[in-house]
């Protein structure tokens, strides 16, 4: 694989999904983020979504095998929504989502761990916002803590190398319908 094809995923991930990444941010958590004025109810509502999509997201991560260096089992979160939520809700009283992208193929689940490893990082900025405004539900958000920013890069650097002209529209697709699906999930259902 060649350096300009490994730069081009990510490039080409982050143009051609930065409309659906936008679109996504138009749910109420995050309005009441950029005002300034998040409250713990849509906060818990923002994770009980949240985990709505990461179990079955996770459930077809489980289903492909991967190479150690992926460390995929560290990479699972949903667990750590329910750590949040634990005087809310239980697992069995979160509803999941149905309308889920083709995850199928190890290109449609790059493309999903894409977006959902790199809501990591927004994760970070988010933790910060809820912790001015003295909200304590964030564990999720903290992502991997201090090994955020390392887990990103390894992520990346590992989507360069199983980038292919083969198999790079079906990531970058596979990115955009990740997206369209969660802001259905969020915003519409």
């Amino acid at each position: 694989m060649t350096t300009s094809l490994s730069a081009d995923i990510l490039a080409r991930l982050r143009a051609e999904t930065r409309p659906y990444h936008e679109a996504l941010e138009q749910n109420s958590f995050n309005q009441a983020l950029s005002a300034g004025v998040p409250t713990q109810e849509l906060t818990n509502w923002f994770l009980r979504k949240m985990y709505g999509f990461l179990v079955p997201y996770e459930q077809q991560l489980r289903q492909h095998s991967w190479p150690p260096a992926w460390q995929v089992e560290r990479r699972y979160r949903a667990h750590l929504i329910l750590q949040d939520l634990s005087a809310e809700a239980s697992s069995a009283a979160l509803p999941l989502c149905v309308t889920m992208p083709p995850l199928h193929t190890l290109p449609e689940l790059l493309g999903a761990m894409y977006v959902l490893e790199g809501s990591t990082l927004g994760g970070q900025v988010i933790a910060r916002q809820l912790a001015k405004a003295g909200i304590t539900t964030r564990t999720y958000f903290s992502g991997y803590a201090d090994q955020t920013g390392p887990m990103w890069k390894s992520f990346c650097q590992l989507l360069n190398e199983a980038a292919t002209e083969i198999n790079q529209d079906e990531i970058v697709l596979s990115a955009r319908r990740t997206f369209q699906h969660l802001d259905a999930w969020l915003n519409h259902e």
